[in-house]
């Protein structure tokens, strides 16, 4: 038992981090031979001063890495990196946003689900 543990990818996890806050921090034992630390980064296109959000953790293979993808969030664009690395804990969390662009996060995501919920009811 202790042989596969030595040999297990030992990973930064994080499933949620929201201005540089992941209430969820562990570490995390991979499962596979083929397994990978990963982390997915997330920035709007139209808040280039707002750090984003992030989700770190194993991946039982390195397919969707480095891979770069764009979709839509309530009208707003944004942009999800995906990088891995297979060395423990090489994906450190790291600590993003100032208190400007929560603030401007928080009003344009605010203003985005308030036109939402007002087209509903035209």
């Amino acid at each position: 038992a202790s042989l596969a543990l030595a040999e297990s990818l030992v990973c930064n996890r994080c499933s949620f981090n929201l201005f540089g806050v992941c209430p969820s921090q562990t570490k995390e034992n991979c499962t596979t031979n083929t397994s990978v630390c990963y982390k997915s980064r997330s920035l709007f296109t139209d808040l280039p001063n707002f750090g984003g959000f992030s989700i770190y953790g194993c991946r039982n293979d390195n397919t969707t890495c480095d891979t770069s993808i764009s979709s839509t969030l309530l009208g707003a664009t944004y942009t999800t990196n995906t990088t891995c690395c297979t060395t423990d804990n090489c994906n450190p969390i790291t600590i993003n946003g100032a208190p400007s662009t929560k603030m401007t996060f928080t009003a344009v995501v605010g203003a985005a689900i308030l036109a939402s919920m007002m087209g509903s009811f035209v």
